[in-house]
């Protein structure tokens, strides 16, 4: 069993790691000190050092992995909330990059080296909690991704496409937008859905409570 993780770095995605049965394990991130540190805990994985939102590097990193890839886990996400009038254009690249194109590029390359029966987990944003002001970019590119999953299923029959669906999650993500809200889910209870539906029948959509 082999799976690759991006995003591995972040809130959810760490926690992943601990909870994840033992099997072969390809972390993916930017933050080199956070996935060595990921790795060193992990002695069955490997680290690798990527930015999602060019498609080079993604190809590259798919061209690397020679074992069919069981399961694929897309935790990567920015939010920069900014007024549609204040909107500035490297914030826009970095939430679209991270939300929504390092999506398409990981289904481009990803999805040919998934096995028979593989499983791709992304996580997603519920409507009702990306309403707000500010949030135009985060809330389009979350939704893009919604139909972007409806679609890549159509063409990609026998492969699970499961689009997680949490609530306010307590991560570092909140660093970019301010106070975390008050009953935020912890990354561990959203990771331990995660590691329960993937032992289960699995589905199109995971929503967590």
């Amino acid at each position: 069993m082999t799976t690759l993780m991006l995003g591995a770095t972040g809130g959810i995605g760490s926690a992943l790691t601990q909870l994840w049965q033992p099997e072969a394990l390809h972390l993916a991130g930017r933050d080199e000190a956070k996935l060595g540190a990921l790795v060193a805990a992990r002695l069955d994985s490997a680290a690798i050092k990527i930015d999602v939102g060019f498609e080079s590097q993604v190809s590259r990193m798919f061209a690397g992995i020679e074992a069919p890839l069981d399961t694929i886990v897309y935790a990567a996400g920015a939010a920069h909330p900014q007024p549609l009038a204040e909107a500035q254009a490297e914030n826009v690249r970095q939430v679209w990059n991270a939300n929504y194109f390092g999506v398409l590029w990981t289904l481009k390359y990803g999805l040919p080296k998934l096995a028979p029966g593989g499983r791709v987990y992304v996580i997603g944003a519920r409507p009702e909690f990306t309403g707000a002001r500010g949030f135009s970019q985060y809330a389009a590119s979350k939704a893009a991704v919604t139909r972007l999953l409806e679609l890549a299923r159509l063409e990609n029959r026998g492969k699970m496409l499961t689009l997680v669906l949490p609530p306010a999650v307590d991560t570092g993500l909140w660093s970019q937008v301010g106070k975390v809200p008050k009953g935020a889910l912890s990354p561990q209870a959203v990771a331990q859905a995660m590691v329960d539906h993937r032992a289960g029948a699995g589905g199109d959509e995971l929503r967590v409570d």
